[in-house]
């Protein structure tokens, strides 16, 4: 009997939810099936996954085919990597205790990373709540005092060029860290404030549609009442037609002008609500093209900076290596002078030494 992992289908409409689970190949979508395993909800952000994966690896090891989807699913939990460390092990590259070792440290990360992303996502909720109720957070842009101060610590003198680098290497890869950081933040910002726009646009656009509707239903209710005046006077009068026409005439030409009135009131008040969302939305984007200007030329200005202490630096060590230099050059002139001088001094002692030997010089 081939025997699938897939899922089954929950939920109302538009709102569906999934079970995993073990069921018979040949049997339907939502029909029988023989284990239920988990449960899938792609509705949250991040989805939602509940899955027992030592019953999903039994089942794969017994010979269980999943589907695409609940493939990426097994994946995605460890199962797949499970399964991929057990191979090792029956081949001899490790124990079954270290492979269990790294799955089970594997998934404690992969944990971790998941939580993170739904607190990241409740603060991106929180967020766009504060910009949609008015309260749209500022852009901070880190003045050059600020950024003085965090990469202002003066270097040392030293006596060795490529300290110096380093240390001015690792200040410029701060800096570029925290600059990105901020266009990252301005970036964030500026998609948040650009959503709240959208929605405010998609309110007025609702509001001034049920405006509309709401004039086209009184001048309905209008032509309406007017239908039935010009009915009973009808009735009333038939002997008097002429009269009773001008009456019908005039009635009309009212309706139609109440009907106009109402439709251009409507109009105008359209008109304007969407020249406000089009203002804001230039603003918005004005606004965000400035911080990101800003943003630009304060990291450019703090490279600058940080590329003219290098030099700086670099000019003191070579000030600060010269005199040593110098020195050392005088100290071994020095040993150099003493050093002849004892040779001299040798070899005077030697030619004292072989004439007071010499026999012949003292007869």
């Amino acid at each position: 009997m081939p025997v699938k992992i897939r899922l089954q289908r929950r939920g109302r409409k538009k709102a569906p939810f999934y079970h995993i689970v073990i069921a018979d190949a040949r049997a339907p979508r939502d029909g029988k099936f023989i284990e239920n395993i988990g449960v899938y909800n792609p509705m949250t952000k991040p989805a939602t996954i509940e899955l027992d994966r030592d019953k999903a690896y039994d089942w794969l090891q017994k010979g269980a085919q999943p589907t695409d989807t609940v493939r990426a699913i097994l994946r995605f939990k460890g199962v797949m990597y499970k399964k991929h460390l057990m191979g090792g092990v029956a081949k001899g590259v490790f124990t079954e205790e270290q492979a269990i070792a790294k799955w089970e440290a594997w998934v404690q990360d992969k944990e971790a990373k998941i939580k993170k992303r739904r607190e990241e996502t409740a603060a991106e909720k929180d967020a766009f709540r504060a910009a949609v109720s008015g309260k749209v957070p500022k852009i901070v842009v880190k003045q050059e005092e600020e950024v003085a101060e965090s990469t202002g610590e003066q270097v040392e003198e030293s006596t060795g060029e490529e300290v110096v680098k380093d240390a001015a290497e690792e200040k410029v890869e701060a800096v570029a860290a925290k600059t990105e950081k901020v266009v990252e933040a301005a970036k964030e910002e500026a998609n948040e404030v650009k959503e709240a726009v959208e929605e405010k646009a998609k309110e007025v656009a609702e509001k001034a549609e049920k405006v509309v509707g709401a004039a086209k239903e009184e001048a309905g209710e209008v032509k309406e009442a007017v239908e039935k005046e010009v009915a009973e006077v009808a009735e009333k009068t038939k002997d008097t037609g002429e009269d009773v026409k001008e009456e019908v005439v005039e009635a009309k030409e009212t309706v139609e002008e109440k009907v106009e009135a109402v439709a251009e009131v409507a109009k105008e008040e359209v008109k304007e609500t969407k020249e406000a969302v089009g203002k804001k939305a230039e603003e918005v984007a004005d606004k965000v093209e400035e911080t990101k200007e800003a943003v630009k030329e304060s990291a450019k200005e703090v490279k600058e900076d940080v590329a003219e202490k290098a030099e700086e630096a670099a000019k003191k060590v070579e000030e600060a290596v010269e005199p040593v230099v110098e020195t050392a050059e005088k100290a071994a002139e020095a040993v150099q002078d003493e050093v002849k001088k004892g040779v001299e001094a040798a070899k005077n002692a030697a030619d004292e030494v072989s004439s007071d030997s010499d026999p012949e010089k003292e007869d």
